[in-house]
Order: structure tokens, then C-alpha cells, then sequence
């Protein structure tokens, strides 16, 4: 079969709810909620397998924290729509592709304030960022080889943002043995390929890992991890397969304290409303129809997908700087209930957190505004500054939660259970000994000291802390991409000048 074809004449096939839903439009957090419902997905979890997964306890918090992308578009269209060329409607950012440098900066302003409203990850950003990627990569591919993948592409995600659905970017591999590319694994399945194909599509086999949201999507984008060779022709592949699909099964991950969330009470849990969420992806024989394959062997472009998502999504990282505004906000609160909050030391330790979570920002809204247009007409954000930004990401909450530890001191992680203050008997001991500043109540104090524990230790420091430190890429990923960048030579050349050197 030849995948450089020019099918541009072809029509695409109209589907229908079996692969859309019933649900014509998403408009509000309810309509997305109810969207998730009744799709049989195969999710196991603790070694069961789950058969509802929106209602599930554990499960539900992220469901949560991914329908308040839904809710700020209704509360702040102008921050969190925009106007598409591709659908007859003001689109979600979180579909829409970017058009200028506003666009991206408007996209990180909205990004820091769900961050600000859920204090976790809201997983949608995946799929942003593979969207506006594929859009560029597509284009470029089609000029190479005439192919008619930005068409396939353009007309699915026109269909995605009519109906308002959520895309979850699927692109890290097992990787098996990492000394060695994907064709010389010893099971072809650590990475994800194509094998076996037909007139009307391609199936893939393997596995994603650390899919952030994908349980809560509704379609899933899968595409190549890493710069590929001529003999990983069958792992450059790219579509965008149903998450409902046949053979697929999600093994959803576990998160520290998560099963606090099937207790009694809300207290222990931190954030009982959000969460964050992570699974691995089982592929197993998975069809991907002809119309949704925008990438079939092009090797030599996996490299330039890969390059330019991460310039996306390590700009993305602005979140955490509204999580940080959260975990700042709620070391200020516990400092006032313990009747510190005006000693000077404290106060210059919250300076010293605003001012690293305030670097995030900086350099993520720096990296929008030097964006720069593509062949496409897609914008792209500054790729030093990018890298920059998730490289200040991978170090700096760390010291804003070890400083926001100090400052909670050691009941944080000592304290007694919601239970024990419920109980009759050890609940007035509880009252009388936990007792803070005057004007503060012991469940307003242990409701803030466990959210600090959530956030620098329990289940919303799995997106705070190591989702820093690795999601878009480990911090070498980041420091290698610097110094591609950093033109020492022409530093050197700076300095020669003004120095006025000889050599």
C-alpha cells in the first residue's frame, strides 16, 4: 500500500454515535460528565476491573478537575473560547489552534488559573498540544509527499470542536531496553506499531504510558516518542482511535494516599474535590480507519512532531504556577492559624515561593509572546524559552513544597484521622490540644494542613512534584534542547568585540 498517495479527492465517511456519542455538543461540566457514561471501557484498578469509571470514588476527582475546563469556558469565554476557522462556533482552547502570540498567551493565562481553581492537573493539555502540533506536522508532510493527512486532520478536528470533546495525547512508549530503537526491542510491543493493515486502515499493538486523563477522554491520539530510523517505519505511526475502542484496556495507576478518597469525611483526602489521574494504555489489534491516520511510515518527521509538542506542552507547564498560587496561599493560611503569620522569617519565606512560582510564569508567558508563525499558519511558542520554563518547572516546586513543609511544621504528616475527631471520645481531646490561633477552629486547621500534605506529599504531589520533574520530558530533555539553542559561538563573539581580541 502506498502511503504517499495523494487521496486529497477522497471524501470522509460521515460516522456515527458508535464513534461520536450521543451527545451532539458538550456544553456544560454536566453534559461532559454525562458523556463519560455507558462507553464499556475495559479499566481495571487495585486488580479489579471497573465497570463505571466516572463514579468510581477514586476515579471521580479527576473526572472533576477535567469538567472545570468545561466550566471556566462558561464563566470567562473570552479567556478560555476562540473563534475557528475549522468549526461554526467559538471553540474551547483546548481545541482551537493557535493563530498568533495572544493566543498563546491567553491560552497560559487560562491554564495558570484552572491550575489556580482545581490546585492539580486538569489533564487536557496533552491534547492541545498534540493538536497544534499535528497541525504544522501534517501540513509539512503533505507538501513533502503529497499526501492527505492535513486534510484527515482538518476534517476531524472540525468534527471535535463542533461537538466540544476531549482529546488525550497518547505519545510515551514502554521503551523496553533504552539503549536500543524501537525495531531491536526483543518484543516489538514496547513501543507502539502498526501490525497488520488492510484496504481501510492499519491496526496497532503496544502500550502508553503515564496517560494523564485518558480515562476521561473521548478520543486518544496516539504518535511516535522519539526521533525514529528508516527500520521503525512501522512505529511511525499517528491517528486518533475512539477511547472506547475495541482492544484497549486501561490499567489505571496508583497515586499516593489516593484511597483516602473512600473514606468517610472529606478532611484526610486534602482535596476532596480534584484530583489528577494516570494510566497505562493496552493496545491490543486496534483498528485505525484511513480518514484518522494522519501519519503512516514517515519516519523522518516523528523527530519534528516529537520537538514540536514538547515546545507546546513545556510551555503548558504554566499550571503549576497556579497550583503554586494554591500551595502559597495555603502555607500563608496555616501560618496565620498558628499565630505566625506576621514573623519576619515567614514572611520572607513566602516571599522566596512567589518568587520562584513567579519565574514559572514569567518564562512560559515569555516563550508565548516571542512566537513565531509556521508553514502552516499555526503559531509556535519560543522553543529556548519553552525549555527554559519546564526546566525552572523540574526543580522549583520542590523548594516551594520543602518551604511550605517548614512552614506547616510536623503535624501535617502526624496528625490524627477525621475519624478521631469525630469521635466522641477522642474528639474534645482532639479539640482542646489542636487548638491554634483563638479565632481559628482545629477542622479549619487540619483541613489546611492536609491539603499541604495533598499537594507536597499525597496524591496532588504526583502532578506538582514528579509530573514536574518528568511529564514533557525529563529535565536532560530540556538541557539538551538548551544547548542546541544557546549559540555559545556567538556569545563568545560578544565578548571578543567588546574586549577587542585579537584571536
Amino acid at each position: 500500500m502506498d502511503t504517499h498517495r495523494n487521496d486529497s479527492e477522497t471524501s470522509y465517511p460521515e460516522e456515527g454515535a458508535e464513534i461520536w456519542g450521543s451527545i451532539e455538543r458538550i456544553e456544560t461540566p454536566e453534559d461532559y460528565i454525562n458523556s463519560l457514561r455507558g462507553r464499556n471501557l475495559t479499566v481495571y484498578f487495585m486488580g479489579e476491573k471497573i465497570f463505571e469509571p466516572v463514579d468510581h470514588p477514586i476515579i471521580r476527582p479527576s473526572v472533576n478537575a477535567m469538567a472545570e475546563t468545561f466550566q471556566i469556558a462558561l464563566d470567562k469565554p473570552d479567556l478560555a473560547t476562540a473563534p475557528s476557522p475549522y468549526a461554526d462556533t467559538r471553540v474551547s482552547r483546548f481545541l482551537h489552534i493557535v493563530e498568533s502570540a495572544d493566543d498563546l498567551v491567553q491560552k497560559g493565562r487560562m491554564q495558570r488559573e484552572l491550575g489556580q481553581r482545581t490546585g492539580t492537573c486538569f489533564q487536557r493539555c496533552v491534547g492541545m498540544d498534540a493538536l497544534n502540533a499535528l497541525h504544522s506536522v501534517t501540513y509539512d508532510m503533505d507538501e513533502a509527499y503529497k499526501t492527505d493527512y492535513h486534510g484527515r486532520f482538518l476534517h476531524f478536528l472540525g468534527q471535535v470542536q463542533t461537538r466540544n470533546q476531549v482529546i488525550g495525547g497518547a505519545m510515551t512508549d514502554a521503551k523496553g531496553d533504552r539503549s536500543k530503537p524501537p525495531h531491536q526491542q526483543a518484543d516489538p510491543d514496547l513501543y507502539l506499531h502498526i501490525s497488520d493493515r488492510n484496504e481501510d486502515g492499519v491496526f496497532v499493538t503496544g502500550a502508553k504510558f503515564h496517560q494523564t486523563g485518558c480515562l476521561n477522554s473521548h478520543w486518544l491520539i496516539v504518535m511516535p516518542t522519539i526521533r525514529l530510523g528508516e527500520d521503525d517505519k512501522d512505529y511511525a505511526i499517528v491517528g486518533a482511535i475512539p477511547a472506547h475502542a475495541d482492544g484497549i484496556t486501561y490499567i489505571n495507576g496508583r497515586q499516593s494516599c489516593d484511597t483516602r478518597a473512600m473514606e468517610p469525611g472529606d478532611i484526610d483526602a486534602g482535596n476532596a474535590q480534584f484530583a489528577g489521574q494516570e494510566a497505562i494504555i493496552v493496545f491490543d489489534n486496534v483498528f485505525i480507519p484511513n480518514h484518522r491516520i494522519f501519519m503512516d511510515g514517515e519516519f523522518e518527521f516523528a523527530a519534528t512532531l516529537v520537538e514540536r509538542f514538547t515546545t507546546y506542552h513545556r510551555c503548558s507547564y504554566i499550571c503549576k504556577s497556579g497550583v503554586g498560587d494554591v500551595l502559597i496561599g495555603a502555607t500563608a493560611e496555616i501560618a496565620d492559624l498558628n499565630g505566625v503569620g506576621n514573623v519576619s522569617h515567614i514572611k520572607d519565606k513566602l516571599v522566596e515561593m512567589t518568587h520562584l512560582n513567579e519565574t514559572i510564569r514569567s518564562s512560559a508567558l515569555a516563550s508565548a509572546h516571542e512566537a513565531k508563525p509556521l508553514a502552516s499558519g499555526a503559531w509556535m511558542n519560543d522553543d529556548m524559552l519553552a525549555n527554559v520554563c519546564k526546566q525552572n518547572v523540574t526543580r522549583f516546586p520542590y523548594e516551594i513544597s520543602r518551604l511550605a513543609q517548614d512552614i506547616a511544621g510536623g503535624l501535617m504528616v502526624t496528625m490524627p484521622s477525621e475519624q478521631d475527631l469525630e469521635n466522641p471520645e477522642t474528639g474534645p481531646l482532639l479539640e482542646k490540644y489542636l487548638a491554634g490561633k483563638d479565632s481559628a477552629t482545629v477542622k479549619d486547621r487540619m483541613k489546611i494542613l492536609r491539603l499541604i500534605e495533598n499537594m507536597t506529599l499525597g496524591r496532588n504531589a504526583v502532578n506538582y512534584l514528579t509530573e514536574s520533574m518528568h511529564g514533557a520530558g525529563s529535565p536532560q530533555a530540556q538541557r539538551i534542547q538548551i544547548a542546541r539553542g544557546m549559540d555559545i559561538e556567538g556569545k563568545r563573539k560578544l565578548a571578543r568585540k567588546i574586549a577587542n581580541t585579537e584571536t
